[in-house]
């Protein structure tokens, strides 16, 4: 079922200023109004619960096939994957969820993360070769948010909130959010907790950085070698060759084996490391970040409120950053007006930081109390999307994990493993009603998810509103959420279909 965008010619509303008197900012769409950001007060950031029960699992590559020269070689090692599983050759699917978009690259993929890269890219690419985007802009470099919101403020929640309903647009403070939402409505939130998963090495001579991206089924780990820059920044860098040994801190190092698919090129390779991963990373890592950032930041500033450790000690490489904005005192707020919580995972990999990718597999689990609560609140509802609950994904990660658990009867059942599943408007969405989501580049295909939740004319309307208001874009910056127009009458803003 498709949530498509409804564009009426009214006025966005926008929530009075708390604290203030502020000017509305004129716009030429008309009634798009702007609040100044509430006075600031510091928040509690303990943890709120949570399950994480998937491990992840690998991803990208790209086409550049040169082997570094001088470097030391071993012999690869013996263990393999089977073809039919994970790690090498197509990832299998649910049989209850056909509608799937196969990718030729073998090996569960994910996506990536915020160390200096020198660009930052998405985590599902567009690739070049999929449809028009919906939206066609470019994002000054003055609107990237170069530090977390609590440097720039006073606390996590600092951060704006551009409000769609169908192709109405309104203008909030994050910590207006609970007035934005009604009871019954459930969040459906990642716990994946990120890894430090960048660490230095050699190769030969070379000095190198390492991104551990996500575990495989036979334990070996899809890394990419990074080139250093300048303080912090890495570029990109051939991988392989095959056997080439990556020298770690500690005396440890990782061979590398082969790469991530014998069509796709070199970026990500498969690796051996003598001794679990997390410990190393626990020991000699440190966040992956991007170039537009300004300085390092603690791991803690890449985990959200959400994050809760995996038995198995993996994660992501990238934060699952929609998040990020929530305070546990916002969650409880949440709570308390009768807005539910749905815990699931999906453990994102490493980014194509230059090249934009297609979306690769990823590892995920939706627990069964999960399923369960989606679907009563969807039953309690029936028809009438205006008196109940909605089914509202924190992230474009939710929205995956999520749909690639329901069936084509828009049943979710408790599902795990690898999805390959890609959001677009011609598959559509089948459970998730509107998205919290951060801010795209324009290249990204998470912009086609987008679409397919909200409908072209209210994504385009959205963006002009935030390029206009000046909103931050990227894993620090401000927060976009996007609810469906819920006036029946209301005539179709545009087809989300492709």
């Amino acid at each position: 079922m498709n949530a498509r965008g409804r564009c009426a010619d009214g006025v966005g509303a926008a929530a009075p200023r708390p604290g203030g008197v502020g000017t509305a900012a004129h716009s030429p769409d008309g009634g798009h109004t702007d609040t100044s950001r509430p006075d600031r007060v510091d928040t509690d950031t303990s943890r709120p619960g949570g399950v994480n029960t998937a491990a992840p699992g690998p991803g990208r590559v790209d086409t550049d096939t040169s082997r570094p020269s001088g470097v030391e070689t071993a012999a690869p090692g013996s263990g393999g994957v089977n073809s039919d599983a994970p790690g090498r050759g197509r990832v299998t699917t649910d049989a209850h969820n056909p509608d799937r978009v196969p990718t030729d690259v073998p090996g569960p993929g994910f996506a990536g993360a915020g160390e200096v890269r020198s660009g930052g890219g998405a985590r599902l690419g567009a690739g070049g070769g999929g449809p028009e985007a919906p939206v066609a802009w470019r994002v000054p470099a003055a609107l990237s948010a170069r530090v977390p919101a609590e440097q720039r403020g006073s606390g996590r929640d600092d951060v704006r909130l551009l409000v769609s309903r169908g192709c109405a647009v309104s203008h909030h403070a994050f910590r207006e959010l609970p007035g934005q939402l009604r009871a019954g409505d459930v969040l459906v939130v990642n716990t994946s907790m990120t890894l430090p998963a960048a660490v230095n090495g050699r190769v030969g001579g070379e000095r190198v950085v390492v991104h551990f991206s996500t575990r495989g089924e036979d334990g070996r780990w899809a890394v990419e070698l990074r080139a250093p820059g300048g303080p912090g920044v890495t570029g990109p860098r051939p991988g392989g060759p095959a056997g080439a040994v990556v020298r770690l801190p500690g005396g440890r190092a990782l061979v590398l084996e082969e790469p991530l698919g014998p069509s796709a090129g070199s970026r990500l390779w498969w690796a051996r490391a003598p001794e679990p991963v997390p410990e190393l990373l626990r020991r000699y890592g440190r966040p992956i970040r991007y170039g537009y950032t300004e300085r390092d930041q603690p791991l803690s500033a890449y985990q959200t409120v959400f994050a809760a450790p995996s038995p198995d000690g993996n994660g992501s490489a990238e934060m699952p950053s929609a998040a990020r904005p929530f305070t546990a005192a916002l969650v409880a707020e949440l709570v308390r007006r009768g807005v539910l919580f749905a815990p699931l995972s999906l453990h994102t990999g490493v980014a194509s930081a230059e090249v934009h990718e297609p979306p690769y597999p990823e590892r995920f689990a939706v627990p069964a109390a999960t399923a369960w609560l989606v679907n009563a609140v969807r039953a309690a509802r029936g028809g009438d999307l205006a008196s109940g609950g909605r089914v509202i994904a924190v992230g474009t990660t939710a929205v995956r994990a999520l749909e690639s658990a329901a069936g084509d009867d828009g049943v979710v059942r408790p599902a795990g493993g690898w999805t390959d599943l890609v959001v677009t408007p011609r598959r559509g969405v089948r459970v998730v009603d509107g998205l919290l989501t951060g801010l795209h580049e324009p290249q990204a295909s998470h912009l086609l998810m987008l679409e397919a939740v909200a409908g072209r004319e209210a994504l385009r309307r959205g963006y002009e509103a935030a390029l206009r208001e000046r909103y931050l874009w990227h894993e620090f910056g401000d927060v976009h959420l996007i609810l469906p127009d819920e006036e029946r009458n209301a005539p179709n803003c545009s087809s989300n279909e492709w």
